[in-house]
């Protein structure tokens, strides 16, 4: 189960970077389709400011994920205090995964419930009913990455866990 776990984690985090790269290029892209329209033919294009926006937000997102499962995420105090011993090394361990789950926990809850209970009320359920004016598509469809990072973030402190318990067992 452990090497499944590990596995998908890192499944995922391929299949991330390249989503990541391309919303990357694709905001590459349509800020320079909007800057060449704007200096160039002064009738900048109104859909490329919306485009370049939620490609920042995805890229954003997506990169959390990418710096979590590389362990290149702040580490607070790390450089302050030497190396720890295994007891407290675990020990920092298990109060840096409560913080990440007192903070992705509830973002995907409500991201599904709203804050009265209900699935109607949700994050993704109230994005669903709104329309991003300049591209005419849902907002859902923007907003889906926040409880994807969050799952996806989950799922690598999963393997982060299963590798320590693989190197534990060796």
């Amino acid at each position: 189960m452990r090497q499944i776990v590990i596995c998908v984690s890192n499944g995922i985090h391929q299949a991330v970077r390249r989503l990541a790269v391309l919303a990357v290029c694709g905001m590459f892209v349509t800020v320079m389709v909007q800057v060449v329209a704007r200096y160039v033919f002064s009738s900048p294009p109104t859909w490329t400011e919306d485009v370049a926006r939620y490609m920042m937000v995805w890229t954003g997102l997506l990169g959390a994920t990418l710096s979590f499962k590389t362990r290149s995420d702040a580490i607070l105090m790390e450089s302050v205090f030497p190396r720890r011993p295994h007891l407290l090394g675990l020990l920092a361990e298990a109060i840096q995964t409560a913080a990440i789950l007192t903070f992705t926990l509830p973002v995907i809850y409500y991201c599904f419930v709203g804050l009265r209970g209900g699935f109607a009320k949700g994050y993704l359920a109230r994005q669903a009913g709104l329309t991003a004016d300049t591209l005419g598509i849902q907002m859902v469809w923007i907003a889906a990455i926040v409880p994807a990072a969050m799952i996806i973030i989950l799922l690598h402190l999963a393997a982060r866990w299963a590798e320590g318990d693989a190197k534990a067992g060796n």
